[in-house]
């Protein structure tokens, strides 16, 4: 299934209407049409992975992407990916960067551009000499360098990252973490020696900062007994000044887990827990204290919250109407809001974008996602933004191949 043109969403909106006047509800989103154009193609499949990430360099030409052979099973240590570039001013052209043994298919390979003066150094998560450990290249002169530990989220600066244990989340979270190489510590449910790590980009230098062990001992209570902890989803405040992540557990026969937002200063210090009911789920920073996370309270269930990650103001209900978990990011202006579902049950994924000022939910596209790309393997949409805020891009199945999707939301931010 293709996705939706502007005339086919004319119709969809259309039937909106006609069961709203059969007396059902309509639902409460403005239908606004947005092709969505593949910039990558077959045979080979091509993804980027997580939606914290912007895939764009600061010219706008490049657009870094993951290329493999297979798309519909998980990787083993012996799956190598491409890592490349897609020249979107020369016929969408595949430019290769490297290859690594480093990947999952929901996070891909934490490819990233860095913050350098000139902008064309990126940096993935890669294997050396069978450890893990981050390779930064040159796109232009393809000058490489190693770290001695892969990257998760990097300092808006490009200075430093934080990073974790990705054979851990491998075993806990499939799809998320690496099988390229060997978990250590896998008997102990909350080791001291695991955790969150802090390393300085330019000289590799590194520190445990926050261990499993003392979030493990952190206001502990039954639903810790038998469990092992991890940590996933960290990412870094618009400036730069803090950082949040999640605390996850589950016993290791559970099949679902229960989780906790935490944040920091970017030394580590201040160590601050932010959400305590069991449930938060993707998330994204409004500034450098408000969280907008998909969460869960006592009084209203699961929604959108803005969630202070600095003081002590309860949880602020956002965007009402949004009534299922999604990829949410702000846009660089912070007006609006790009979010996405999972598959309905036609299997359609939907693209959409919340206006900030008035909550107004605009439905984009429509993606479909075969049943075959189901659990670790799924391939969610994870949409980004560009960084002018008028292009957005998402990974998609419906061909049914992985590739990469760019849609022009201008006409839409600037209404």
């Amino acid at each position: 299934m293709e996705t939706l043109s502007r005339r086919e969403f004319a119709a969809v909106a259309a039937g909106f209407a006609a069961g709203a006047a059969r007396g059902q509800p309509p639902r409460p989103e403005a239908p606004t049409p947005v092709p969505a154009r593949a910039v990558t193609r077959g045979p080979a499949h091509h993804f980027f992975g997580y939606y914290d990430k912007t895939p764009w360099d600061r010219t706008g030409r490049y657009l870094l992407v993951n290329q493999t052979g297979f798309a519909d099973r998980q990787p083993t240590a012996a799956d190598v990916l491409t890592v490349g570039m897609v020249d979107l001013r020369d016929g969408d052209r595949f430019v290769e960067l490297g290859r690594t043994p480093a990947w999952s298919w929901q996070q891909g390979t934490m490819l990233q551009w860095l913050g350098t003066p000139g902008g064309t150094e990126v940096v993935f998560n890669s294997l050396t000499d069978g450890r893990p450990s981050a390779t930064i290249l040159d796109t232009t002169g393809r000058r490489a360098r190693t770290l001695p530990l892969p990257v998760y989220a990097v300092h808006p600066a490009g200075t430093e990252a934080v990073t974790l244990d990705f054979a851990r989340l491998h075993r806990l979270r499939p799809g998320y973490g690496y099988a390229s190489y060997t978990e250590r510590f896998a008997d102990d449910p909350a080791p001291e020696q695991l955790g969150v790590w802090r390393m300085d980009l330019a000289t590799g230098k590194h520190d445990l900062v926050i261990t499993l062990k003392q979030l493990a001992a952190n206001r502990p209570d039954a639903r810790f007994d038998g469990a092992h902890h991890w940590v996933n989803h960290l990412q870094y405040s618009q400036k730069g000044t803090r950082f949040a992540f999640l605390h996850r557990w589950k016993k290791p026969d559970d099949r679902t887990w229960q989780t906790r937002l935490y944040a920091a200063n970017a030394d580590g210090t201040g160590l601050r827990l932010v959400h305590d009911t069991g449930m938060v789920s993707h998330y994204d920073w409004r500034d450098e204290t408000m969280i907008l996370a998909w969460a869960r309270t006592a009084d209203r269930g699961n929604r959108f919250y803005l969630l202070d990650a600095a003081g002590d103001r309860p949880p602020e209900l956002v965007f009402p109407d949004v009534t299922q978990d999604g990829h949410c990011s702000y846009s660089p202006d912070r007006a609006w809001v790009l979010n996405d579902t999972y598959p309905d049950k036609e299997r359609n994924q939907h693209l959409m974008l919340l206006k900030v000022a008035t909550g107004r939910r605009y439905t984009l596209n429509a993606l479909h996602s075969p049943p075959r790309f189901t659990g670790p393997v799924r391939c969610d949409l994870h949409p980004r933004w560009d960084r002018t805020g008028t292009m957005v891009c998402v990974d998609g199945c419906h061909d049914p191949q992985r590739q990469v999707y760019v849609l022009d939301v201008a006409e839409v931010v600037r209404s």
